[in-house]
Formats: C-alpha cells, structure tokens, sequence
C-alpha cells in the first residue's frame, strides 16, 4: 500500500497517476470485500487512508485538466 501525500502527488506524471488510481481503487476493493466477509484489516485506518489518498489523486488529475 502505498499512501501519498499532497506533495508527493504532484510530483507525478499523468501516467503514473492513473497507474496509482487504478491500484489503489483495487486495493479498496479488497479491504472492504475482508470487512464485508466478516474478517478485520491489519490496520484499522488503511481504508480511510486509500480513500483519501484516491482523493488526492483525482483532485490533482482534475487541476491538471483544467489548468
């Protein structure tokens, strides 16, 4: 899992920005179908963090298309 912060985020090209939305995206998928199956995550904010780190990414991903 990797987390990215603001700054880190921009630093990336428009490739490598999809690239970490599609896995995260997928990551999410699978946290949340162990959750659903009754099972418990390793990390009980993982899920908040990829959510906000999709956030993130979108956010960028939309500046860069309007700039």
């Amino acid at each position: 899992m990797a987390i990215f912060r603001a700054n880190e985020v921009r630093q990336l090209t428009d490739t490598e920005l999809l690239e970490q939305e599609q896995k995260l995206s997928l990551e999410l998928i699978q946290e949340r179908g162990k959750v659903s199956a009754g099972g418990a995550t390793e990390n009980p904010g993982q899920i908040r963090e990829i959510r906000r780190t999709i956030a993130r990414i979108r956010t960028e991903q939309n500046a860069r298309r309007t700039a």
